[in-house]
């Protein structure tokens, strides 16, 4: 018997091999793909020409942000000098010896004031030194024991002794509502509350919480 072997059409196994070949790119450039998309960590939407670049600040940017942070840091310095703290120079013996001459006083304005504080005031325009030593409605008598408030004798740390002498005003004094009664330090000098009275709370300019000791400046 004869054996007949079938052949194919060569027609079919061009076909068959044009298909192989079509699949072969198809898998290959899925493996492209997917090599470009490892190693990136994205798609082919993230290629260079889809990314944007990040401009450079020109020169002038960068002086006008300079500007805008001095203006800004400017401003903050000025409402806590006007709300919050007060810068002194002291140019008198008003306050000697805790306060010297040509030192350098930081008070802080919005601090509730108290006997035995320092602090700093306004007087006929002037810029005054003193120490806090009676409050709103107490009595102060200055007479031979010295000084008095509410009868009662005070401690206090300063080396000169209170007197009368010279004083504008009447003892004993009642101070009056919204002030307090200033002495200096140096109590020989008597242009404090001896003198004016009761200082007005609106006129004081805070406590000093800080002394820089700079004569002369």
């Amino acid at each position: 018997m004869d054996e007949r072997v079938e052949r194919p059409d060569s027609a079919e196994v061009k076909t068959e091999s044009v298909t192989e070949g079509a699949v072969g790119q198809d898998v290959a450039a899925q493996d492209t793909e997917r090599v470009s998309t490892d190693e990136t960590g994205c798609g082919v939407d993230s290629a260079p020409n889809g990314v944007k670049k990040r401009k450079k600040k020109t020169a002038k940017q960068y002086a006008i942000s300079f500007f805008i942070k001095i203006g800004v840091t400017a401003f903050v310095v000025v409402l806590l000098l006007i709300f919050v703290v007060g810068i002194y120079v002291n140019h008198s013996n008003a306050g000697y010896p805790m306060i010297k001459d040509g030192d350098l006083c930081l008070t802080f304005k919005l601090a509730s004031l108290h006997k035995g504080d320092p602090i700093v005031y306004e007087k006929d325009g002037e810029t005054k030194f003193g120490r806090i030593v009676a409050e709103a409605g107490d009595i102060v008598d200055v007479g031979d024991e010295g000084l008095t408030v509410n009868g009662y004798g005070t401690f206090e740390d300063t080396v000169y002794p209170t007197t009368a002498e010279g004083a504008a005003i009447e003892f004993p004094y009642t101070v009056p509502e919204d002030t307090v009664f200033v002495l200096n330090d140096y109590r020989a000098d008597v242009y404090d509350s001896r003198t004016y009275g009761g200082i007005p709370l609106k006129d004081t300019k805070g406590k000093i919480i800080f002394l820089l000791r700079k004569r002369g400046v």
